[in-house]
């Protein structure tokens, strides 16, 4: 049993890793569970894919405790030692798009809108946050506001729902992405952004994409391409990463048991946000 717990703690060595959808800011966000999961693995390069800090959130009102300072930590430290840390922007972070244009770099962080990643076997994948392929968030964005708030009320229930599993000894599950994934509606929408991200990618002459934006880990071939999404750490906390091969999984971090309980963050309050 000693050893099962020795080798739950080694950490794994990927050649890179995506993340996206963090909303560092929010209290809905497991940053308890993403620190955890940077402590544990390793990699050459580091995609991150967009929402990771939600300005939407913080602009409204200021929710910024501990556990978000130590994942910012975590990618810094990782950044110092020698990872290459891309930072793609994202509709919820879009105020870094700015910066995009005057190639900021922070150390070893990259800040970019969008970039082709080549695999270690010579594949070449589009790596973007998606919002653009959002007819919501890109032409209609007071309707994308709005249905964020339905999404923290979403959240909300998911918090004491986890809190009562908790109470009976049972670990963390997704309510809200259960019912993403049976509300025939929330299905439709993916389908669509799935699709329209997959023919830009196609009509780009690339072999794949690597995107995040509506919160629900993929990979499956689509269109004659490889459509990859990295998930969230909101709901599912997931992340994709390449084996030094060039093969790419997805990695399920609650469901693999390395953290059998639901994170300890207060539940989410509704936050008035400017347009």
């Amino acid at each position: 049993m000693a050893k099962a717990a020795k080798q739950d703690k080694q950490t794994h060595r990927y050649r890179t890793i995506w993340l996206s959808d963090v909303h560092l800011g929010t209290p809905g966000c497991k940053a308890e569970f993403l620190v955890d999961f940077l402590k544990r693995n390793e990699c050459e390069t580091l995609y991150l894919v967009g929402d990771i800090i939600d300005g939407w959130k913080l602009r409204g009102s200021w929710f910024w405790p501990q556990e978000h300072t130590n994942v910012v930590r975590k990618i810094l430290t990782k950044s110092k030692r020698g990872t290459r840390v891309y930072y793609v922007t994202g509709n919820h972070d879009e105020f870094l798009r700015k910066f995009v244009g005057f190639k900021l770099e922070l150390g070893n962080i990259r800040v970019v809108n969008e970039l082709v990643h080549t695999t270690a076997d010579g594949r070449k994948l589009l790596v973007l946050h998606g919002d653009f392929f959002d007819v919501i968030t890109r032409y209609h964005k007071w309707l994308a506001l709005a249905g964020d708030v339905a999404y923290e009320a979403t959240m909300a229930a998911n918090f004491w729902f986890n809190r009562g599993r908790r109470m009976l000894g049972l670990p963390y599950w997704s309510l809200s992405a259960y019912a993403k994934d049976k509300v025939k509606g929330a299905v439709n929408v993916v389908s669509q952004f799935e699709d329209s991200v997959a023919r830009e990618c196609q009509r780009r002459g690339l072999d794949g994409v690597i995107c995040g934006h509506i919160h629900h880990a993929e990979i499956r071939d689509l269109h004659g391409i490889t459509y990859h999404n990295c998930g969230d750490w909101v709901e599912s906390c997931t992340a994709l990463a390449e084996d030094f091969n060039g093969k790419l999984s997805i990695i399920r971090w609650v469901e693999l048991g390395h953290l059998n309980k639901s994170p300890t963050v207060a539940p989410l309050k509704r936050a008035t946000i400017a347009a």
